[in-house]
C-alpha cells in the first residue's frame, strides 16, 4: 500500500515534470550546446567545441557598454513601475471597497494587453513623433519654439514604452500582498497615533516586500531580454542586450547569439538571486 502511494505521487508530478523538461530544460540545453559550435559565412552551424564565442562576448567593450545601457533601463523602469505599481495597488486595495469594482478596474488595466506588443509600441509614434500630439500641444502652449526631437527614437521613448508594458506586472503582486494584510494592524497603527504616511512606511511597505520582490523580478527579467521596444521606439539609435542578440540571429550567427544568450541568462539569474535576498517570495506562492 505504501509503495502504491509513492508511485501515485510520482505519477501526479509526471505531467509537470515533462512540461518542465520539454519546454524549459531541453531548449536551454540546446542553446548551451549551440553556444560552443563553430560557424562560417556559408555554414551557420558546425558541430565543434570552441570557446571563442564566449571570448568574443567577454573581450568586446561593446558588450559592457550594452549591458550598462540595459542596466540603466532596468533601474529607471524598475523605479518608475515600483512607484506607479505601489500607488495603484494601494488605491485598489484600500480605497476601492467592493471586489466587483476591483475586478473591473483590473480588467481596465489589462485592456492594452489585448493587442500585440508591436501594435502597443507603434501606438506611441503618433503621440511622441515630430508632428505628434505632444509636440503640437507644446507648440500650441508656447512651451517650445520647435518640435522636441528627443521624444521619439530615444532612450526616453524606450523607457516610456517599458513602463507602459510592465507596470501591470508590478501592480498585481503588490496588490496581492496588500490584500493579505490584516486590517486590524492598520487600525492598531492608527489608534497608536501613526499618521497615514507612517502607517504606509512602517506597516504596509514591510508587509508588501514579497510582492515588491516578485514584481521587481518580473520587470527586471523582461526589460533585460526585451528587444521589440528598443527596435520600435529606439529607431536604431538605442542599444540593448536583447537587441544585440536579435541582430546576431538576423545575421544567422547562431553560436555567438547562443553564447550571448547564456551570459544574459546568467546575469538575470544573479539579479533574481540578489532581489530574493531582500524578501522571502515563498510567502506569496
Amino acid at each position: 500500500m505504501e509503495r502504491l502511494s509513492a508511485w501515485t505521487a510520482y505519477l501526479q508530478a509526471l505531467p509537470l515534470t515533462l512540461i518542465f523538461l520539454v519546454f524549459f530544460a531541453l531548449p536551454i540545453a540546446l542553446v548551451v550546446v549551440v553556444s560552443f559550435f563553430d560557424y562560417q559565412t556559408y555554414q551557420i552551424l558546425i558541430p565543434d567545441f570552441v570557446l571563442f564565442n564566449y571570448e568574443d562576448v567577454f573581450s568586446s567593450s561593446v558588450t559592457y557598454q550594452t549591458y550598462l545601457i540595459t542596466f540603466r533601463f532596468c533601474l529607471m523602469v524598475w523605479a518608475i513601475t515600483l512607484v506607479l505599481g505601489f500607488t495603484i495597488a494601494y488605491f485598489l486595495a484600500f480605497h476601492v471597497r467592493t471586489i466587483t469594482m476591483q475586478i473591473v478596474l483590473f480588467l481596465l488595466c489589462t485592456i492594452p494587453f489585448w493587442t500585440s506588443i508591436v501594435i502597443r509600441m507603434i501606438a506611441w509614434i503618433p503621440l511622441l513623433g515630430r508632428n505628434g500630439l505632444v509636440n503640437k500641444a507644446l507648440l500650441a502652449m508656447g512651451v517650445t519654439d520647435a518640435p522636441v526631437e528627443w521624444l521619439l527614437y530615444s532612450e526616453f521613448a524606450v523607457v516610456i514604452g517599458y513602463v507602459h508594458l510592465y507596470t501591470l506586472f508590478m501592480i498585481v503582486p503588490i496588490f496581492n500582498s496588500m490584500m493579505r494584510i490584516d486590517r486590524s494592524l492598520l487600525e492598531a497603527a492608527t489608534d497608536a497615533g501613526a499618521s497615514g504616511w507612517q502607517t504606509v512606511w512602517n506597516v504596509i511597505v514591510p508587509l508588501c516586500k514579497p510582492g515588491i520582490a516578485i514584481g521587481s523580478i518580473f520587470v527586471v527579467a523582461m526589460v533585460m531580454g526585451d528587444f521589440v521596444t528598443v527596435n520600435v521606439l529606439g529607431g536604431g539609435q538605442v542599444a540593448s542586450v536583447g537587441k544585440a542578440i536579435a541582430a546576431e540571429l538576423s545575421y544567422l550567427q547562431f553560436p555567438p547569439a547562443a553564447a550571448n544568450s547564456m551570459v544574459l541568462l546568467g546575469v538575470v539569474i544573479l539579479l533574481i538571486m540578489l532581489l530574493m535576498r531582500f524578501a522571502d517570495v515563498r510567502k506569496e506562492l
